[in-house]
């Protein structure tokens, strides 16, 4: 049986590992969190993310350990670990240094470990931790995915692209082989240097939130003269130049990825003398949307004590996250306005807005 390791078994770790197991692989995972391997080994483990539980509840041949050197035993190992927002917009690395810092502590290995960063990176990041592992006998590839919170086992084996920054060729077909394995969709592989992969990362969110930004600007201005503002985009959307998918009016980006890769994209093209203007002028039409439909819902409901509901405040409906949420962000301003605002919630997503002293109207 072929046989990978994870590193860091969190929300996407384990939807990756459970992906994969499903298809035939022994997976070695490692995670520092006791608690919470013996909720996995012991499948009480229930996740919010669909499919997960399931997963898990058939799994047969997931390995989880807290030792780091056991998941060393494979020589193809993919790191899945955090790498949150940094004030400055950068990304914080702490975690895959932390890892870094382990990995040189058990000094060479006898034989090549081929380490495949799967969390998204500040381009150059990648060859930097080459430099420092390269004479322990690692190889460093970038290997993000492109998955949404909510649907990421659905996401992870209907890939459309697998891009894959490759520390050499050798690895690169190491890692494609994982793919042709586990994905359903016969996904396009894109193979290129580690930084052109991190700038690809960033560039395609970014491309993302601009087409959101824009169907969002195009609807506000149709929705200013009355025009028809579905049937212009699905026409734009008709030429094959430009696609229906991110084209529609409604609420403005958010989430844990768009909205810090495309500051990050920013700050990188700054840091190289570019000036990304693209990518300044997307986040402000993100908030100048959310602007214009706040003032449209106070135009148009001008009753202040009429319940105004909202079935769900997470940036998208499926899903239990709130960073970023647009969302939240218009249920938080109309409450600050006096409007009687109620949110029909997840118990778990009320417990997360609780814990940050936000609280609304519940119907139940």
């Amino acid at each position: 049986m072929k046989s990978v390791s994870i590193i860091g078994i969190g929300k996407l770790g384990l939807c990756f590992a459970l992906n994969l197991e499903k298809v035939g692989y022994v997976v070695d995972g490692y995670d520092i969190n006791k608690e919470y391997l013996n909720e996995l080994r012991n499948k009480t483990f229930i996740s919010s993310e669909p499919g997960v539980t399931e997963l898990l509840s058939n799994s047969k041949n997931l390995n989880l350990y807290d030792n780091l050197e056991t998941v060393l035993n494979n020589n193809l190992i993919f790191v899945i670990v955090p790498t949150p927002s940094l004030p400055n917009g950068k990304y914080d690395h702490k975690y895959i240094e932390s890892l870094k810092e382990k990995l040189i502590s058990l000094g060479v290995q006898k034989t090549t470990k081929h380490l495949v960063i799967n969390c998204t990176t500040f381009p150059g990041y990648c060859d930097e931790l080459q430099k420092d592992l390269k004479k322990y006998n690692y190889t460093v590839s970038y290997n993000p995915e492109f998955i949404a919170q909510g649907s990421i086992v659905k996401d992870q084996v209907n890939a459309d692209m697998v891009l894959i920054g490759e520390a050499n060729p050798t690895v690169g077909n190491l890692i494609e082989n994982v793919y042709t394995d586990h994905c359903k969709s016969n996904p396009r592989v894109c193979k290129m240097s580690r930084i052109s992969a991190e700038v690809t990362k960033l560039s395609l969110n970014c491309f993302l939130t601009t087409k959101i930004s824009f169907a969002n600007m195009i609807g506000d201005i149709s929705n200013k003269v009355g025009g028809e503002t579905d049937k212009i985009l699905e026409a734009i959307g008709s030429d094959s130049r430009v696609g229906n998918k991110y084209l529609r009016w409604g609420y403005g980006y958010g989430g844990p990825c768009f909205p810090r890769d495309n500051r990050a994209l920013n700050i990188f093209a700054e840091e190289n003398e570019i000036d990304a203007q693209i990518s300044r002028a997307t986040d402000k039409m993100n908030e100048l949307h959310l602007t214009y439909q706040i003032e449209e819902f106070m135009k148009n409901n001008p009753n202040k004590d009429n319940p105004v509901v909202f079935n769900y405040v997470t940036y998208k409906p499926e899903s239990t996250i709130l960073e970023e949420s647009q969302q939240l962000k218009f249920a938080l301003t109309l409450q600050k306005l006096g409007y009687n605002v109620v949110v029909n919630e997840r118990d778990s997503v009320i417990e997360e807005l609780n814990k940050v002293g936000i609280k609304f109207k519940n119907n139940e």
